[in-house]
């Protein structure tokens, strides 16, 4: 991680969950850390606790599910670092909303943020790469297992998984773009399993279910999911680690 101290990372959705914990990681490997998300308190909070730490963290206000917003993002990040090395679309959510019965403004939501906000983010962060001349940037998609499987009995997360069977497609597609481009910036799609964060709770809204989803057994961490994403981005660079599906050892999904 040497080579990225100093370079400057966006982690989106970096208020709690996968993003609270790759922000802390990455200020703590020497990076200039943007958190962005739509309530930035919990990420002021965290920055505060790094104030010692190798690198820093900054939060931005951005609802990534609103393309102007990005851009304003993407412009601030321009005049106070220059522009962005690392981008991570953690930003993602979910809602029970089985494709029968589900609300079409829920299903909305959840392709402007899941797939319209990755790819703006991404759209943006390799346009500020290019500017800069930056050839050895990381464009990061977490993705999910639900976007390389369906769950039987779970008509609540289908088009959830939609959206993320398309981030599928597209890391495929930036891949090809990328390489068309004849550069190095490098894309890695990390699809995590069952982990204990806030995520489960928020899509059920009852956390007495979710409590018994995470005692079937033991499940990953936050903490987890960031070491595969370290792993990923302190490769050589002549080394693209382009999917990384992680599950926990006993789940069966």
């Amino acid at each position: 991680m040497e080579r990225w101290v100093g370079r400057v990372a966006l982690v989106t959705g970096a208020s709690s969950g996968f993003g609270e914990a790759i922000a802390r990681r990455l200020a703590e490997c020497g990076m200039k850390v943007i958190g962005c998300a739509r309530n930035v308190e919990k990420i002021r909070v965290l920055a505060e606790s790094l104030k010692h730490a190798r690198g820093t963290l900054e939060a931005i206000t951005c609802d990534v599910a609103k393309e102007d917003e990005i851009i304003a993002m993407f412009s601030e990040i321009k005049n106070k670092y220059g522009g962005v090395d690392v981008c991570v679309n953690n930003a993602g959510l979910s809602h029970n909303a089985p494709l029968l019965s589900g609300e079409t403004e829920q299903w909305r939501n959840m392709f402007e943020v899941n797939v319209i906000g990755l790819l703006v983010c991404s759209r943006e962060a390799f346009k500020s790469m290019q500017e800069r001349e930056v050839d050895d940037g990381h464009i990061f998609l977490m993705n999910s297992m639900s976007g390389h499987r369906l769950v039987p009995n779970s008509p609540g997360i289908h088009c959830y998984a939609a959206t993320k069977f398309a981030v599928r497609a597209i890391t495929e597609g930036l891949r090809n773009e990328l390489l068309a481009a004849k550069t190095h910036i490098r894309v890695t799609s990390i699809s995590p399993g069952l982990a204990k964060t806030e995520f489960m709770y928020r899509h059920l809204q009852d956390s007495s279910l979710a409590d018994q989803v995470y005692s079937r057994f033991e499940t990953m961490t936050a903490e987890d999911i960031t070491d595969s994403l370290i792993y990923a981005l302190s490769a050589p660079p002549r080394v693209q680690v382009h999917d990384i599906l992680i599950r926990p050892t006993e789940g069966t999904t």
